[in-house]
């Protein structure tokens, strides 16, 4: 169950008058769904309740969802009405909790107004407007254990065998069975020697033998392309996130060159007093 929602034992609830809502009335957020010894559990606490489940919990069916956060609301009002106030810690916590929220309040107000579908169309014409495509190349190998093989195969090739049937026959490599076929692939990809003697290709030429970790390749260059611009759609949420992050610091900035910002410096302490947490409690 997710945090603060465990099922507690069960606990008398004699005291309390569950209000079950009026096909006749609408409910609002104030509408009354229990009281716990006089005070009050609200339609929209268990909304809000709700809101913040993680998404597992949020495909359970309406009805158990509702009667299980109600259940835990009334439990912990039960308990919660054991005590006079927040001890200090959970004060703090509080108020932070309470800065928290409002400065989520303010990022969704932001982030809201910021992507629209004008502004993510020209984010994405800025960024792909020139996009010039990197290159790829289509190649196919056989891997033998010893130069002599390679070359031997190598001789083979240049006196007009065919590529693939060489390599599903003597390619010891996981491609072997595909005709050495390895797909499509950009820089950076294969090892260092391997890319270097694909690079050095003309299309539908065979390389000299090249030594690698894995043994003895020869290569051929099938074909060549550029990578084409991802599609609008591909992209779109990336986009709005940069577009959401930009504005916040933008007006994160604005706010901070507005204010009046002071750090006293802590006399007699270093950073470590944060782990002293005698200081906030009772």
């Amino acid at each position: 169950m997710p945090k603060g929602l465990t099922f507690l034992p069960s606990l008398a609830l004699a005291a309390v008058m569950a209000l079950p809502l009026s096909a006749e009335t609408k409910p609002d957020a104030s509408t009354v769904v229990a009281r716990v010894n006089g005070d009050e559990i609200t339609l929209g606490h268990v909304i809000a309740t709700a809101s913040t489940l993680p998404p597992q919990y949020q495909q359970a069916e309406d009805d158990v969802l509702f009667d299980f956060i109600l259940e835990q609301l009334i439990q912990q009002q039960l308990l919660g009405q054991e005590q006079d106030g927040l001890s200090k810690l959970h004060a703090l916590t509080l108020e932070n909790e309470t800065r928290s929220l409002h400065a989520v309040q303010t990022v969704d107000a932001l982030t809201d107004a910021v992507a629209t579908d004008e502004a993510v169309q020209a984010a994405y014409d800025a960024q792909f407007a020139e996009f010039d495509g990197e290159d790829e190349y289509d190649a196919s190998h056989i891997l033998v254990e010893t130069e002599d093989e390679a070359k031997a195969i190598k001789a083979q090739l240049d006196d007009g065998a065919d590529f693939a049937e060489l390599a599903r026959e003597k390619s010891t490599g996981p491609s072997g069975p595909s005709g050495g076929a390895l797909g499509w692939f950009g820089k950076g990809q294969m090892v260092p020697e391997f890319e270097a003697a694909v690079l050095e290709l003309e299309k539908g030429q065979v390389s000299d033998p090249v030594q690698t970790q894995f043994g003895w390749h020869l290569v051929v260059l099938n074909d060549t392309r550029k990578t084409q611009a991802p599609e609008l759609d591909a992209v779109r949420e990336e986009l709005v996130q940069t577009i959401q992050q930009e504005a916040i610091q933008s007006r994160i900035d604005e706010l901070t060159q507005q204010a009046q910002i002071e750090r006293p410096a802590l006399e007699g302490v270093g950073p470590e007093v944060l782990r002293q947490l005698d200081l906030i409690q009772e």
